[in-house]
């Protein structure tokens, strides 16, 4: 470092001045670490003395290799100029970045030293992981808003340190010498912390060997192991989160493409699979993070948990028992503390008008108030004859010349905006005073700079709230604020219509001679009304009276001691507050010569004040501790400024527990300029009680007050504790003096009754005063609770009859009747039952070393409400130059001050770009607005970390599943005690038809002796030949395709013939049939058949993404052992392409027939099995869980299943459907393929990806054949409901019409998705669709169709269930809108020949009605069991051949996998029975085991969906017991980290899980297979193996 051996102290001015530009350059990143080392080594040179052997070259060996040299960070090409533009502009300050209301050095050292406890046991927090793109942050806005300005900037953040507080922002920390920061903080002052928080990282070490820096990511967990309480002795050990539960159900095996094979090898299961490596597939980036956080996360850190959590009991949530070792207030009940009574002075004016007249009349001269300019230079000076004379120009003008003659527009009484910029005190005094005179209320406002300003539309509930209709304005003001383009003055959202009225002096009229303004004595009317934004951000007027302006003038003027003719310096805002009390009103009435600095002032010129106090001598000053801050920081610059005519330095934020060191240091460095030590008055004040308290001044040599050293456990608590034992977290606190004068004062219970506290409690300061708050204009009901308290003792017995006013302020009487404050009412964030101060915990966030990565200290610390509890949330502003690592260390760090410090855990902890949070009008950060934001999703951080495994304590006890000591026939029989009935359902009977001349009739064909499909076709080819069967649309809806009955039968004779001749294939074996969704495929399926082989339906592999799909097509192809492979030209080209030998071997594939041109043969004849019992065919499909099952359908059940439907839907040859569904698998092959040639009904098959070409197709083609009945899949109504639902009108034009549609069945294998198909009710019923239409079917693995709503049965009935008791696997039903309820529909009426029974699937025992439990399926068309390889029956027996284990233990049952439950309704079928409705709730393979209890992925990934209109989709999946959520993006980028959080409060609140991890991905990312499903273990398989490119992955702590 280039300044080692110089004294700075001897450097001239002008070099000192550019080093404190340049520090000021780097802290606020307008300059790399390297352009300053290089600029302040070349100003240094020629002062440097070489010390003997020091090579001057040799300073550069401490620059860091890497990025810190490298080229990007070149210095920006800035000239000099911008400097010297700079310079002019801010001479004299050098910049540090802390907000300096906080800043305290023992508070410094204290975070520092909480840290370095927390050093040794270093553990790695998972980071989360990036997408490049979604942090390039967004440029900062450098603008100054304009001077109309109310102040622009930070006044939060602009109290600043210079590097005296903390280094400047190295690129690299640990290689900065340590002698630099040495030098620097001595040149400074003597308050430097800097020491504390650069060393605590451990640079005293020599930094020569360290070749790189290493960010050191503390554990935030480390931290909270330690400092949470210990685990009490009750407590159980921790749960285990990291436990693999063993499937429950059949085996699965991971093949190629991440699907599990039922019934292949049953070697090794997925759990053993999961054990080898921990659960860590090897080479995962994202499972490595998973594990640090599940190591992280077994730590044991919550409070002991009590007894047994019973889902009974109303409340859900652990109440936690209060510990007995909390401190509680043991003194005694206090007594209310009296002000010196309020002298009264013969000559004080009967009101504050009359003073001014006074003073206007027989001191015409003297000066009221000189503004300064820009440069701190004065601007004007207004006389007391010039305020006089001009305020009642003004009242004359409004009450007389605003209407026309007749009609008066002001009357006295009415209420008018004051909107005057911060820079131009002379006409707010005056249009003030004018007010006064013509006794309109004035109601003074911040100027309003854009219509988007934070806040604005409650500014304009609190004009609506006082009735305001008139704005005065400045020329120049008028001419800043925003326009429209016609030129008016933009409409702010939310206010009322205003008129504006520029009240400069030229534009108003001299009353005339006789014209005497009214000046009555002061009275309880209001005189003007304050502004107050409350901790919601409501902003409300408090109203204050003309005598309580008077008095409160009176007070202030006893307790400070006015005199006439001082001179007052205010830095205050003149509009509200101690600025207006002290420095417009009780100035005029004591005829004071203030003298105003405004905001921007300050910015420009730091001691802009301090100069002003020397130059006119003034006696009292009315400044913040950010004032001192900066005066502090720019002194040395001035020599000969002298203090000592100051006999009052009021400190109006002196009640923030953090202005002691603001006032000590400041003291510090100005005692040597005549600043004598009793002067400093800090006081407490508030909107509604005025000035609570002021320290008055001391008499010279007096012992200065004491201070008090609190513990901060003990204000958690409520209770005053002197801090002994652990000096990291005391608070230490200055009084505000005594009460003011006249006033009487409790401290009452801050919420609940206001019962007054004890001695050693701390509470709110209530105010009994003539001098204060009268109301809330305009909101009786708001104000009663503020301004009418009447404070009861311990018993509830009122003290007395006065009513006291509360202040907003909490507090505690010291000794000496000394009043102490320790926070305010609207920073207090309850958590838990403990108080945690907002500042306090900013306090402690900056202390962690922010230099590296908070912008300006900019930081909002607010409590949002999630789950029964408050959690706190900290959001601070990211330095545009900060890097990811230093950020999230900055973050983990903060974790674990506040934890060590406050003792209590961070929900969430957000960086957001520079620049970027709402601000204030003097540039604060807006807290209400930024929470706002927050919780909508619209902060859009660039850097997130939530902790909910650390702070959520309250979760309800993990269920233990009791051991069943009820055996099944105990329970049934308990069921038949009870009434009820057992829970089991039927459809009607699949009767024979016996008699053949009904048969001839009928034009059916004999069931009797056509067992097999393959009759039936040849039978229909021969009595019908004409009859068109199929009919196939392209996207335009035009038919490319038809086959009639003797069509097919010949297309099926050509393959089978094919098949024995090219293939020469056996009897018996498999043939897969690759074709896209067509009538090839029909044919090719009759053509096996023919043959006698066994047919295989596969999806074909999609040409554009053969990687992902063709693996799938081999598999099955693999297991299936097929023989041969039909298919079409253009798709065997695709197996035998290039592009294909990338993903799979296709020089193993079996024996290729392309079917597209084969010659006219028959074969030599066609097969019929022997028995109806043998294989039909083979229906594989991949289950939502990533099993890939094949099962087998013999003829018998394809006879069945096809009568079954017949039945239902009523289906025969003069009938035609739609169907626009997927046909390799389930229900949708069965209608595509089966259902025609058995019943001889048309269908016209829609292939559902035409829909991706041409959306309306499916519904056009409905109306244009008037189809009745309609089958689709959930994709399909998805689409039309998203590609269509705003284009109803345009169909209705082309003349759609649904009203020939009378059931639309929905086919699927899962829980009817209700939002959907309402969804796509409501919006087609303008087309003509009845709601009635729609419906659903249900069908599983090893049944493919149990329930299909059909024609006849009551519709399908909705019962709304608890969800709370759902995850206890009970159903208890309650009523629509009931909270937790979640809405279920039947699915389907059941079809004939159907019985299912409710069974609990670890008895196997039945159950009763309305029980929730497995579904087992009785039925002739069940698939006949698993395809398997090896013949193992033992799976197959499980779910094919199940027998109850009580009750009816004869009947064969096929076990579905799904859970669900039976509920008798009080509907009638169609044999006149009460209807029994079938509700399935969802797969038990799916189902998510958390915390003990069962929950349902669609339920969560519901709720998520919800959370955000950015969501597009959502899955969630376990990963060794964390619960991790993957959301599809379709928003922009940069809303992706706003999801977080709000994902993680929806899943929070509504199933009471923790989110372990968040995931944000594109859209199309979770993998939907063709019924519409989420294969979410597929997703959870990419998710693992680090396939998905997230958008941002989320660790939560």
């Amino acid at each position: 470092m280039a300044d080692r051996g110089v004294d700075m102290s001897a450097l001239p001015k002008e070099v000192r001045d550019q080093l404190a530009e340049l520090d000021l350059e780097l802290s606020e990143g307008d300059i790399t670490q390297k352009g300053y080392e290089k600029k302040r080594t070349k100003l240094l040179a020629p002062y440097i003395i070489h010390t003997p052997g020091e090579n001057p070259s040799s300073k550069n060996d401490l620059q860091a290799p890497g990025p810190s040299s490298s080229s990007s960070h070149v210095p920006p090409p800035s000239s000099s100029s911008r400097y010297r533009d700079r310079r002019s502009r801010r001479p004299h300050r050098s910049g540090g970045t802390r907000d300096d209301r906080y800043r305290s050095d023992i508070h410094t050292e204290a975070v520092q030293a909480a840290l370095a406890k927390h050093k040794e046991e270093k553990m790695a927090l998972p980071m989360p992981t990036k997408r490049r793109s979604t942090y390039v942050q967004s440029p900062i806005e450098t603008r100054t808003p304009p001077d109309s300005s109310s102040g622009s900037e930070d006044e939060t953040a602009l109290r600043r340190q210079s590097s005296v507080v903390a280094p400047p922002p190295l690129v690299n920390p640990n290689l900065q010498s340590p002698d630099s920061w040495i030098n620097r903080s001595v040149q400074g002052s003597s308050t430097s912390s800097s020491a504390s928080s650069t060393l605590s990282h451990g640079e005293g070490k020599p930094h020569q060997h360290q070749p790189q820096y290493q960010p050191q990511t503390a554990a935030v967990t480390d931290m909270l192991a330690h400092s949470r309480i210990a685990p009490s002795e009750n407590s159980g050990p921790p749960p285990d989160v990291t436990a693999v539960a063993p499937p429950a159900r059949g085996p699965r095996v991971d093949l190629p493409s991440n699907a599990v094979v039922r019934g292949m090898s049953r070697g090794h299961s997925r759990s053993s699979m999961m054990e080898t490596a921990d659960g860590v597939p090897v080479n995962s980036r994202v499972s490595t993070k998973i594990q640090q956080l599940l190591n992280t996360l077994k730590r044991p850190k919550r409070p002991p948990l009590s007894e047994f959590f019973m889902d009974d009991s109303e409340e859900i949530v652990e109440v936690p028992q209060p510990d007995p070792n909390i401190p509680k207030p043991e003194g005694r009940q206090i007594i209310p503390v009296k002000g010196e009574p309020l002298g009264v002075v013969s000559n004080w004016p009967p009101a504050l008008q009359a003073a001014l007249a006074r003073w206007g009349a027989t001191q015409g001269k003297s000066p009221a108030l000189t503004a300064l300019d820009i440069t701190g230079k004065p601007l004007y000076t207004l006389t007391y004859g010039k305020l006089w004379s001009r305020s009642v120009k003004l009242a004359y003008t409004l009450l007389n010349k605003l209407g026309t003659k007749n009609e008066q527009v002001l009357k006295p009484g009415d209420r008018v905006a004051l909107v005057y910029p911060n820079s131009d005190p002379g006409m707010f005094w005056v249009a003030f005073y004018g007010c006064l005179l013509a006794e309109v209320i004035p109601v003074p406002i911040e100027v309003p700079l854009s219509r988007k300003d934070a806040g604005s539309s409650q500014v304009g509930f609190l004009l609506g709230s006082c009735g305001v209709g008139l704005a005065l304005t400045s020329e120049i003001c008028l001419k800043g604020l925003p326009k429209t383009p016609t030129g008016e003055i933009l409409q702010f959202k939310g206010w009322p219509r205003l008129k504006w009225v520029v009240t400069d002096s030229k534009y108003l009229t001299k009353p005339s001679k006789d014209w005497q303004p009214h000046i009555p004595t002061a009275n309880t009317d209001p005189s003007y009304i304050e502004y107050k934004a409350s901790k919601e951000g409501t902003v409300m007027g408090v109203a204050v009276s003309k005598v309580a302006m008077l008095t409160h003038c009176q007070a202030l003027t006893q307790a400070c001691n006015y005199c006439e003719g001082e001179t007052l310096v205010n830095v205050l805002d003149f509009k509200k507050d101690m600025g207006l009390w002290h420095g417009v009103l009780t100035a005029v009435m004591n005829r004071i010569h203030t003298i105003s600095v405004p905001y921007a002032v300050m910015k420009a010129c730091p001691l802009s004040w301090v100069q002003r106090v020397h130059i006119h001598k003034a006696r009292i000053a009315l400044v913040k501790c950010r004032d001192l801050h900066w005066a502090m920081m720019a002194h040395r610059d001035q020599r000969d400024t002298s203090l000592a005519s100051l006999r009052m330095l009021i400190v109006a934020d002196g009640a923030n527990p953090w202005s002691v060191s603001s006032c000590d240091a400041f003291l510090n460095v100005f005692q040597s300029h005549g600043l004598k030590p009793e002067v400093i008055c800090p006081c407490a004040t508030s909107p509604e009680a005025m000035t609570v308290a002021i320290r008055r001044p001391g008499v010279p040599g007096a012992p200065l007050p004491a201070r008090a050293i609190l513990s901060m456990g003990g204000l958690s608590h409520g209770v005053i504790r002197v801090n002994t034992e652990d000096k990291n977290s005391a608070l230490t606190v200055q009084d505000v003096g005594h009460v003011m004068p006249g006033a009487l004062m409790c401290i009452v219970k801050p919420d609940g009754p206001p019962q007054l506290c004890k001695t050693d409690e701390i509470g709110e300061i209530v105010i009994n005063s003539r001098a204060g708050g009268t109301m809330y204009y305009g909101l009786p009901g708001v104000t009663k609770n503020t301004f009418e308290v009447i404070p009861v003792n311990a018993s509830g017995a009122p003290i007395g009859e006065i009513p006291f006013v509360r202040s907003g302020l909490l507090g505690f009487v010291g000794p000496g009747s000394l009043i102490f404050v320790v926070g305010k009412n609207e920073g207090l964030l309850m958590v838990s039952g403990r108080r945690h101060n907002a500042d306090d915990l900013v306090a402690t966030a900056l202390a962690v070393e922010p230099v590296k990565t908070v912008y300006r200290g900019r930081i909002a610390v607010f409590s949002v409400t999630v789950f029964y509890d408050e959690r706190i949330v900290i959001v601070a502003e990211q330095r545009p130059d900060a890097s990811e690592e230093d950020s999230f260390q900055w973050m983990s760090r903060v974790l674990q001050a506040i934890d060590s410090i406050h003792q209590v855990g961070l929900y969430c902890l957000a960086l957001v770009p520079a620049n970027t949070l709402p601000k204030t009008p003097l540039g604060g950060i807006h807290i209400s607005d930024t929470k706002q934001f927050f919780l909508e999703g619209n902060l859009h951080p660039c850097n997130i970390l939530m902790c909910p495994h650390t702070c959520v304590t309250n979760l309800p006890k993990p269920r233990q599943k009791q051991p069943v000591g009820v055996g099944p026939a105990s329970i049934m029989v308990g069921n038949l005690v009870a009434g009820k009935r057992i829970a089991q359902a039927s459809g009607r009977d699949l009767g024979m038809i016996e008699d053949q001349d009904l048969v001839r009739k009928l034009c059916m064909w004999p069931t009797m002796m056509h067992q097999y499909l393959t009759e039936a076709l040849q039978w229909r080819a021969q009595t019908d030949p004409d009859h068109v069967l199929y009919v196939l649309l392209n996207a335009k809806g035009v038919a490319v395709c038809t086959a009639t009955c003797v069509q097919l039968h010949k297309r099926a004779e050509k393959i089978a013939a094919a098949l024995t001749e090219k293939g020469s294939i056996n009897t018996g074996e498999n043939v897969v049939l690759l074709y896209p969704p067509g009538i090839d495929l029909i044919a090719s399926f009759y053509g096996s058949l023919y043959a006698g082989c066994v047919p295989v339906t596969v999806r074909p592999p999609h040409p554009q993404n053969l990687a992902a799909t063709l693996p799938t097509v081999r598999m099955i192809i693999d297991v299936s052992k097929a023989a041969c492979i039909l298919t079409t030209q253009n798709l065997m080209r695709i197996l035998r392409s290039k592009e294909a030998a990338a993903s799979v071997n296709i020089k193993t594939w079996p024996t290729i027939i392309d079917t597209d041109d084969l010659p006219r043969r028959r074969p030599p004849q066609i097969y019929k099995p022997p028995t109806a019992e043998m294989m039909a065919y083979l229906d594989f499909s991949v289950s939502t869980t990533g099993m890939l099952t094949g099962v087998k359908i013999s003829h018998a059940a394809v006879s069945a299943i096809c009568r079954s439907i017949k039945l239902q839907c009523e289906l025969y040859s003069s009938r035609q459907i739609a169907i626009c569904l997927d046909p390799y698998c389930g229900l949708g092959f069965v209608l595509w393929c089966l259902a025609s040639v058995y019943s001889g009904h048309q269908s016209i098959l829609i292939p559902p990806f035409e829909l991706e070409s041409g959306l309306s197709l499916w519904l056009s083609t409905l109306s244009q054949y008037r189809i009745r009945d309609t089958f689709c899949s959930y994709s399909v109504m998805e689409l039309c409901t998203k590609g269509l639902g705003t284009q109803t009108e345009l169909l209705k034009a082309r003349g759609v019409n649904l009203s020939c549609v009378r059931s639309c069945v929905v086919i699927a294998e899962e829980r009817p998705r209700l939002a959907l198909t309402h969804s796509f009710s409501k919006l087609f019923k303008d087309l003509g669709l009845s709601p009635r239409a729609v419906s659903t079917a249900f069908g599983s693995r090893v049944n493919l169709a149990i329930c299909l709503q059909g024609t006849t049965g009551p519709d399908p009935s909705t019962v709304y269930v608890d969800m709370k008791s759902l995850r206890h696997d009970r159903v208890r039903l309650v009523e629509r809108g009931a909270p937790q309820s979640l809405p279920l529909m039947e699915s389907g009426m059941i079809l004939p020949g159907v019985r299912v029974i409710i069974v609990n699937p670890e008895t196997r025992g039945p159950l009763g009605d309305s029980h929730l439990g497995e579904i087992w399926v009785n039925s002739p068309h069940s698939a006949s069991g698993y395809y398997t390889i090896y013949g193992e029956e033992s799976l197959q027996a499980d779910h094919f051949n199940t027998k109850l284990s009580f009750g009816d233990p004869q009947t064969l049952w096929a076990r579905t996998g799904y859970l669900g439950f039976v509920k008798r309704t009080e509907l009638l079928d169609a044999s006149g029975d009460r209807h029994d409705a079938l509700f399935v709730v969802g797969s038990l393979d799916e189902t998510l085991e958390l915390r003990g209890l069962r929950y349902h992925p669609i339920d969560i990934e519901t709720s998520v969906s919800r959370a955000h209109r950015s969501i597009a989709e959502s899955a969630v999946f376990t990963w060794t017991n964390l619960l991790v959520v993957v959301s599809e993006l379709c928003g922009s980028e940069q809303d992706a980290l706003d999801l977080v959080p709000l994902i993680t409060n929806v899943v929070l609140e509504e199933h009471h899980l923790i989110v372990g991890v968040v995931v944000i991905v594109d859209p199309g990312v979770i993998p939907i297979n063709s019924r519409g499903e989420k294969q979410r273990m597929h997703l959870r398989d990419s998710f693992l193996a680090d396939q998905l490119d997230p958008i941002y992955v989320a660790y939560n702590m």
